[in-house]
Protein backbone atom coordinates (compact mmCIF):
# COMPACT_ATOMS: atom_id res chain seq x y z
CA UNK A 1 0.00 0.00 0.00
CA UNK A 2 1.40 3.47 -0.66
CA UNK A 3 2.20 6.17 2.06
CA UNK A 4 0.78 8.92 -0.42
CA UNK A 5 -2.44 10.63 1.36
CA UNK A 6 -1.60 9.11 4.40
CA UNK A 7 -0.70 10.42 8.06
CA UNK A 8 2.87 10.33 9.14
CA UNK A 9 3.02 8.16 11.74
CA UNK A 10 3.06 8.99 15.49
CA UNK A 11 7.30 9.48 16.14
CA UNK A 12 9.20 11.14 18.59
CA UNK A 13 12.84 11.15 18.15
CA UNK A 14 16.12 13.61 19.44
CA UNK A 15 17.77 15.65 16.51
CA UNK A 16 20.62 18.29 16.56
CA UNK A 17 19.79 21.68 15.32
CA UNK A 18 21.83 24.42 15.27
CA UNK A 19 24.10 23.80 18.15
CA UNK A 20 21.22 22.18 20.38
CA UNK A 21 19.56 18.92 20.63
CA UNK A 22 16.00 19.51 20.32
CA UNK A 23 12.65 16.48 19.87
CA UNK A 24 10.70 16.69 16.37
CA UNK A 25 7.83 14.34 16.63
CA UNK A 26 5.22 14.19 14.91
CA UNK A 27 3.09 16.99 15.93
CA UNK A 28 6.27 19.29 15.33
CA UNK A 29 5.01 18.75 12.04
CA UNK A 30 1.55 20.73 12.13
CA UNK A 31 1.04 23.89 10.69
CA UNK A 32 3.87 23.87 7.90
CA UNK A 33 4.95 21.63 5.49
CA UNK A 34 7.89 19.47 6.01
CA UNK A 35 10.53 17.75 3.96
CA UNK A 36 12.18 14.61 5.19
CA UNK A 37 14.99 13.31 3.43
CA UNK A 38 16.02 9.64 4.30
CA UNK A 39 19.70 8.68 4.31
CA UNK A 40 21.41 5.54 5.08
CA UNK A 41 23.96 6.65 8.08
CA UNK A 42 26.30 10.12 8.62
CA UNK A 43 29.91 9.99 8.04
CA UNK A 44 29.66 8.04 4.26
CA UNK A 45 30.12 9.49 0.78
CA UNK A 46 27.27 10.54 -1.00
CA UNK A 47 24.95 11.38 1.89
CA UNK A 48 27.39 15.01 3.09
CA UNK A 49 26.57 15.88 -0.82
CA UNK A 50 23.11 15.59 -0.49
CA UNK A 51 23.17 17.19 3.13
CA UNK A 52 25.28 20.39 1.18
CA UNK A 53 22.59 20.21 -1.62
CA UNK A 54 19.65 20.81 0.56
CA UNK A 55 21.55 23.26 3.20
CA UNK A 56 22.31 25.33 -0.83
CA UNK A 57 17.90 25.24 -1.48
CA UNK A 58 17.11 25.87 2.42
CA UNK A 59 16.69 29.81 1.90
CA UNK A 60 14.23 28.02 -1.00
CA UNK A 61 12.36 25.94 1.17
CA UNK A 62 12.30 28.46 4.15
CA UNK A 63 10.87 31.24 1.64
CA UNK A 64 7.62 28.44 0.46
CA UNK A 65 7.25 28.06 4.13
CA UNK A 66 8.72 24.70 4.71
CA UNK A 67 11.23 22.76 7.38
CA UNK A 68 13.24 20.38 5.92
CA UNK A 69 14.49 17.59 7.92
CA UNK A 70 17.34 14.87 7.29
CA UNK A 71 16.84 11.71 8.89
CA UNK A 72 19.45 8.80 9.14
CA UNK A 73 19.52 5.58 11.35
CA UNK A 74 22.99 6.84 13.79
CA UNK A 75 21.86 8.82 17.15
CA UNK A 76 21.98 12.89 17.42
CA UNK A 77 25.04 12.58 19.20
CA UNK A 78 26.51 11.29 16.29
CA UNK A 79 24.78 14.37 14.25
CA UNK A 80 26.20 16.68 16.28
CA UNK A 81 29.85 15.00 15.33
CA UNK A 82 28.65 15.18 11.95
CA UNK A 83 28.04 18.44 11.96
CA UNK A 84 31.30 19.54 13.25
CA UNK A 85 33.39 17.71 11.28
CA UNK A 86 32.09 17.96 8.20
CA UNK A 87 32.15 20.69 5.62
CA UNK A 88 29.36 20.32 3.19
CA UNK A 89 26.98 18.89 6.85
CA UNK A 90 28.52 22.16 8.84
CA UNK A 91 26.32 23.91 6.26
CA UNK A 92 23.01 22.11 7.46
CA UNK A 93 20.50 25.17 9.24
CA UNK A 94 17.69 22.52 9.35
CA UNK A 95 17.27 19.65 11.97
CA UNK A 96 19.35 16.57 11.49
CA UNK A 97 16.92 13.22 13.17
CA UNK A 98 18.28 10.13 14.67
CA UNK A 99 16.85 6.92 14.39
CA UNK A 100 18.79 4.68 16.14
CA UNK A 101 15.13 2.29 16.84
CA UNK A 102 14.65 2.67 12.85
CA UNK A 103 10.84 3.31 13.77
CA UNK A 104 11.21 6.09 11.71
CA UNK A 105 12.55 4.37 8.57
CA UNK A 106 10.37 1.63 8.97
CA UNK A 107 7.12 4.40 9.45
CA UNK A 108 8.25 5.74 6.59
CA UNK A 109 8.74 2.27 4.60
CA UNK A 110 12.71 2.79 3.57
CA UNK A 111 14.26 1.01 6.36
CA UNK A 112 16.65 -2.02 5.06
CA UNK A 113 16.33 -4.66 7.30
CA UNK A 114 19.68 -6.83 6.52
CA UNK A 115 21.77 -3.44 6.73
CA UNK A 116 19.99 -1.82 9.62
CA UNK A 117 20.25 1.71 7.64
CA UNK A 118 17.75 3.54 5.30
CA UNK A 119 17.23 3.51 2.15
CA UNK A 120 17.26 7.19 0.03
CA UNK A 121 13.67 8.38 0.17
CA UNK A 122 12.41 11.46 0.41
CA UNK A 123 8.59 12.70 1.36
CA UNK A 124 7.00 16.07 1.37
CA UNK A 125 4.16 16.19 3.96
CA UNK A 126 1.31 18.79 4.06
CA UNK A 127 0.33 21.13 6.79
CA UNK A 128 -1.75 18.69 8.30
CA UNK A 129 0.73 15.86 8.34
CA UNK A 130 -0.51 13.84 4.92
CA UNK A 131 2.33 12.29 3.03
CA UNK A 132 1.95 14.64 -0.45
CA UNK A 133 5.16 12.89 -2.20
CA UNK A 134 7.65 10.17 -1.93
CA UNK A 135 10.61 9.09 -3.96
CA UNK A 136 12.95 6.51 -2.47
CA UNK A 137 15.36 4.83 -4.62
CA UNK A 138 18.89 2.87 -4.16
CA UNK A 139 21.23 4.40 -2.29
CA UNK A 140 24.25 4.62 -4.89
CA UNK A 141 22.10 7.14 -6.74
CA UNK A 142 22.03 10.30 -4.76
CA UNK A 143 19.30 13.36 -4.82
CA UNK A 144 19.05 16.74 -6.80
CA UNK A 145 17.30 18.68 -4.43
CA UNK A 146 16.32 21.44 -7.19
CA UNK A 147 13.99 18.73 -8.08
CA UNK A 148 12.02 18.24 -4.69
CA UNK A 149 11.80 22.53 -4.25
CA UNK A 150 10.00 22.04 -7.43
CA UNK A 151 7.88 19.53 -6.15
CA UNK A 152 7.15 20.97 -2.71
CA UNK A 153 5.81 24.08 -4.83
CA UNK A 154 3.52 21.97 -6.99
CA UNK A 155 2.22 20.53 -3.83
CA UNK A 156 1.67 23.70 -2.66
CA UNK A 157 -0.14 25.02 -5.64
CA UNK A 158 -2.88 21.86 -6.17
CA UNK A 159 -3.49 22.56 -2.10
CA UNK A 160 -3.76 25.73 -2.59
CA UNK A 161 -6.10 25.45 -5.80
CA UNK A 162 -8.12 22.44 -5.65
CA UNK A 163 -9.19 20.92 -8.78
CA UNK A 164 -5.69 22.03 -11.15
CA UNK A 165 -3.01 19.36 -11.72
CA UNK A 166 0.63 20.39 -12.57
CA UNK A 167 2.06 19.06 -15.60
CA UNK A 168 5.05 17.41 -16.59
CA UNK A 169 8.07 20.19 -15.91
CA UNK A 170 6.05 22.18 -13.98
CA UNK A 171 7.65 25.14 -12.44
CA UNK A 172 6.07 28.16 -10.19
CA UNK A 173 3.97 30.96 -12.29
CA UNK A 174 3.66 28.17 -15.25
CA UNK A 175 0.05 27.45 -16.99
CA UNK A 176 -1.48 24.43 -15.16
CA UNK A 177 -4.37 22.54 -16.14
CA UNK A 178 -8.02 21.64 -15.01
CA UNK A 179 -9.32 18.30 -15.83
CA UNK A 180 -11.77 18.02 -18.27
CA UNK A 181 -13.61 15.40 -20.70
CA UNK A 182 -13.14 18.27 -23.38
CA UNK A 183 -9.17 17.83 -22.53
CA UNK A 184 -9.44 14.10 -23.05
CA UNK A 185 -6.99 12.92 -25.87
CA UNK A 186 -6.42 16.17 -26.89
CA UNK A 187 -2.69 16.87 -25.16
Amino acid sequence: MSLINTQVVPFKNEAFHNGKFVTVTNETLKGKWSVFIFMPAAFTFNCPTEVEDAAEHYAEFQKAGAEVYIVTTDTHFAHKVWHETSPAVGKAKFPLIGDPTHALTRGFDVHIDEEGLALRGTFIIDPTGVIKTLEIHSNEIARDVKETVRKLKAAQYTAAHPGQVCPAKWNEGAKTITPSLDLVGKI
